[in-house]
């Protein structure tokens, strides 16, 4: 049998047993005895026994004296699992956002690290507040002093909430498709423009192609739009965090963008 079709195997095994899962999860954590996981999993003794009986068998744990191990390969095959049941929950419940809308601008590097994104919150317009999600980004704005973001379009009330931040001695640091480069910098006061630039206030970068995707990260939230497939951007909803995991996962999106501006 080759190693291929032992991963696969092994894997099967592991998944297709949620008490198994839980068992792994427990001794992933620290070693144990069976008694011990039942308490802390709500599992029979019997039904715990049973299974560790069989993951013992096919050499997916080991024991030492009282206690079963996680062995390493195991940790491996277990981590490999949970990441992926985990961002099919996360795109699961989020359906609407993720569900025919263009995530081709997403490295795979944030693809991969979706689930850094489980903790956040998705704003969607209502019949009675059409406003939501650009209230909710405005608000994030204007509470903030520093501002990195990419753009791909121009709201009318952007170029004064940047000159704002810029008042204020804050920073910020855009990303614009090269179409709308010259217009969004002629919007800000130009006092106030040349200053912060002189200053590295305000650095403003033009990206040559289409960009398919709006990212805010302010002070300690960031919040992340998309394209729909028709490519028109979807204004109805936007996912929101002020978690610190979905807060470096927007960062290194940004700088993933940056990058391609300059190479």
């Amino acid at each position: 049998m080759s190693i291929t079709n032992n991963i696969d195997n092994d894997i099967k095994f592991l998944a297709k047993s949620e008490i198994r899962l839980k068992i792994l999860g427990e001794l992933d954590k620290k070693p144990d005895n069976v008694q011990g996981i039942a308490k802390k999993t709500s599992i029979a003794y019997s039904s715990v026994s049973n299974n560790i009986g069989k993951l013992e068998t096919h050499n997916y744990i080991t024991k030492v004296e009282n206690k079963y191990y996680i062995n390493p390969m195991t940790q491996v095959y277990f981590k490999t699992l949970m990441d992926f049941k985990n961002s099919v929950e996360l795109v699961n419940d989020y359906d609407a956002f993720w569900d025919k809308h263009d995530i081709n601008q997403l490295s795979i590097e944030s693809i991969k690290r979706i689930t850094d994104l489980k903790n956040s919150q998705l704003i969607e317009t209502t019949p009675i507040d059409i406003y939501k999600t650009h209230n909710t980004i405005k608000n994030q704005i204007m509470d903030s002093k520093n501002v990195r973001a990419i753009f791909p379009y121009i709201h009318p009330e952007y170029p004064k909430l940047i000159e704002s931040i810029l008042e204020n001695d804050g920073t910020v640091e855009l990303i614009v498709p090269k179409g709308i480069f010259n217009e969004l910098m002629f919007r800000i006061n130009g006092n106030v423009r040349r200053e912060a630039i002189r200053n590295k206030k305000l650095n403003v970068y033009s990206f040559k192609d289409d960009l398919n995707l709006y990212l805010t990260i302010c002070d300690d939230n960031m919040s992340l739009g998309l394209f729909k497939n028709d490519g028109s951007f979807d204004q109805n909803r936007v996912l929101v965090s002020n978690d610190r995991q979905s807060y470096i996962w927007a960062e290194e999106l940004f700088n993933h963008v940056k990058k391609q501006v300059k190479e």
